[in-house]
């Protein structure tokens, strides 16, 4: 395909489909979850942009290449490709793309080219009504996390933290998407040991922080992206759950910030567990001095006496699981594991 027809070919097929207001479609949050439908290989996904603008169009092409190699038919947003600042276009122009591809019976689920920015001006426009009723897994990570626990609060709708739709989608992460979707396995999620030439495993190690299992629906995403929507209605219940988070580019101070919020607000007194992801380029900086990350999660989790482990493969990683936002699962600190403890899929 070429980019030229690529671009001029980003207008939704879905003949006659009516899309949903965008005024007053914020819900009061919902009781019980809702499962998406299940996908298939054959099956149509739509591929949106709910946050930045993609600065390369060869790379939505490339995300649509992805999608069909992975056996599934692809249907584009018409606002792909679009750009409003740094933003993929207007917020009503992405949040009608979310709209109209939950409402489109033809397609079963839904990807997100990429994060960056802008998610969360998009949740006051979406229809959670429209979306419960029209349940269809929403796969993304990163500024997706916006997404994600509004699907949740407000639909109650389990959806997916993983790769996006123009990031790598190599061997691993391939085959993760197709033992999620296509198999629907309860799956264990144990980081892949790199030995090398060490004589001890040194990458992809996790690190208990507190031993022992313990078992709630999993939510959580991007620290930064969940702390700010801290006193919106657009997080879920924190009581029970475990907790996974990762971030990137972020300096210690505004880790620890951001733990100080999530403790404030309450969130960290209810949780029953804790899996820290990758946090990718938080370093100290050059300066006086500064907390590293294993004193900030030792000053915010230890004291908290739940179990929980850092290191696992989440966040903005080349390899990275594809988990359950709002799925069952039992977290072993010890291990270094989450596994699936029920189906996340209708039927």
């Amino acid at each position: 395909m070429h980019r030229r027809d690529f671009i001029g070919g980003v207008a939704l097929a879905a003949a006659g489909l009516a899309l949903p207001s965008l005024h007053g479609a914020q819900a009061a949050p919902v009781r019980g979850r809702v499962l998406p439908v299940a996908l298939q290989p054959g099956d149509t996904i739509g591929l949106v942009s709910p946050s930045s603008a993609t600065d390369e169009p060869f790379d939505l092409q490339l995300g649509q290449e992805a999608m069909e190699a992975l056996g599934l038919k692809v249907r584009l947003g018409p606002h792909l490709a679009s750009r409003r600042g740094h933003l993929a276009g207007t917020d009503a122009e992405r949040a009608g793309d979310i709209n109209a591809m939950f409402g489109d019976r033809q397609v079963k689920a839904i990807v997100c080219a990429r994060g960056g920015s802008g998610a969360a001006r998009l949740l006051p426009l979406l229809d959670y009504g429209l979306i419960r009723r029209n349940p269809k897994a929403l796969l993304g990570y990163s500024d997706i996390t916006a997404l994600h626990n509004a699907l949740l609060s407000q639909a109650g709708l389990v959806s997916f933290h993983g790769p996006i739709g123009i990031g790598s989608w190599n061997s691993f992460n391939a085959d993760q998407f197709r033992r999620v979707f296509f198999g629907r396995e309860l799956m264990e999620y144990r980081n892949v040991a790199e030995r090398g030439d060490e004589l001890v495993v040194r990458k992809n190690r996790t690190i208990t922080l507190r031993g022992g299992k313990a078992q709630g629906e999993l939510v959580g995403g991007n620290l930064a992206v969940l702390t700010a929507l801290a006193g919106s209605p657009y997080l879920p219940d924190f009581s029970g759950k475990i907790l996974f988070l990762e971030d990137v580019s972020e300096a210690p101070y505004r880790v620890d910030r951001m733990f100080s919020t999530l403790r404030l607000m309450g969130a960290l007194d209810r949780i029953a567990g804790l899996v820290f992801g990758e946090c990718t380029d938080c370093n100290p900086g050059d300066g006086y001095g500064s907390l590293t990350l294993s004193q900030i999660l030792d000053d915010y989790i230890t004291p908290l006496g739940i179990p929980a482990y850092r290191g696992a493969m989440i966040g903005h990683i080349r390899q990275q699981f594809i988990l359950p936002v709002g799925g069952r699962v039992e977290m072993d600190a010890d291990a270094g594991t989450i596994r699936m403890l029920e189906g996340v899929f209708q039927g």
